[in-house]
């Protein structure tokens, strides 16, 4: 899983009225404001025929997203109570395509996947990354592309490449995410060639990760791609380090749709995602968050995900 916590609310110039942030990802200007006027889809009755009965009978695709405010992967509007967000545009798609109606369900990481368990949801949009141990449990179609960034302070000079530009830092990350994977095995990496190891730090909230980053206590913090680009481009007081795949050393890791194994759900996931990149609404939903270097050609079931560790 590529999520963190980030920035809670946008910064930099914008309209009060529309909830615009003029100093968005590469200068563009985005809508924060609660009328997204998103990019909608046309209900497609094959692809519809794709749902089980029971769902497609209740008119009513449950999606869980994450409740940590993560600009711009889910958070809310201007108006504090309207979730919004690349993962809503998408999933909104989905469910526009299988002729369904998205009900958006904030919650915390490891209840997204409860939820999942328990039948509660139908579906989580939330950034997931495909894992070979999830896919024991859990069933994938891919959306995006699965880029993390380190976060360091501008100006610092600081670019990181692998485990040995991270020795001895202090690096901040969220518990139980594919960066901390990563970041451990690098950890681990530079003990053994008898260098320091990173010293890992958790925060709970956002505003405490970039607090302790402008005041010098952690060298940086390791996080989703978009959630950095954008708090980079708005709050203009950070810099990236470096950008890797969430999938690890030798594989582009995917970020994907994610449902209960054999819901019978997935084909119809991959398949709106399908037609929705096919005829181009898929590219305007990314192109508006700033995250076109993150498009797939196609959405795949099941791909290699990142693999089973030792522990």
């Amino acid at each position: 899983l590529a999520v963190g916590s980030v920035l809670l609310t946008a910064c930099g110039s914008g309209d009060a009225a529309t909830g615009s942030v003029a100093a968005g990802p590469a200068g563009s200007k985005i809508n924060t404001g609660p009328d997204q006027h998103r990019v909608r889809g046309q209900r497609d009755p094959a692809l519809a025929a794709l749902v089980p009965a029971r769902v497609r009978d209740a008119g009513v695709l449950r999606i869980g997203v994450g409740a940590d405010s993560s600009p711009p992967l889910t958070f809310y509007a201007s108006d504090d109570r309207t979730l919004i967000g690349v993962e809503e545009d998408l999933a909104t798609l989905v469910a526009d395509t299988l002729g369904l109606k998205a009900e958006f369900t904030p919650l915390s990481w490891e209840n997204l996947f409860v939820g999942l368990d328990s039948g509660r949801l139908d579906a989580v949009f939330s950034n997931v990354t495909v894992t070979e141990e999830r896919k024991e449990k859990y069933d994938f179609a891919t959306y995006r592309l699965d880029e993390l960034a380190l976060e360091t302070k501008k100006g610092s000079g600081w670019r990181v490449r692998g485990a040995k530009d991270v020795a001895g830092r202090t690096v901040a990350v969220g518990s139980g995410t594919n960066q901390e994977k990563i970041l451990v095995e690098w950890s681990e990496e530079n003990e053994k060639a008898g260098r320091k190891p990173v010293d890992i730090k958790y925060f709970q909230k956002s505003s405490d990760t970039y607090l302790a980053l402008q005041s010098g206590r952690i060298d940086g913090y390791f996080g989703p791609n978009p959630s950095v680009a954008y708090h980079v481009g708005t709050a203009g007081l950070t810099e990236v380090a470096g950008t890797f795949s969430g999938g690890g050393r030798g594989l582009q890791g995917e970020i994907a749709a994610t449902t209960k194994k054999g819901s019978g759900l997935v084909g119809a996931y991959a398949a709106a995602l399908r037609k929705v990149i096919d005829d181009g609404r898929y590219g305007k939903v990314l192109a508006r968050w700033g995250l076109g270097g993150e498009a797939l050609k196609t959405s795949r079931i099941n791909p290699p995900g990142l693999p089973k560790t030792a522990n």
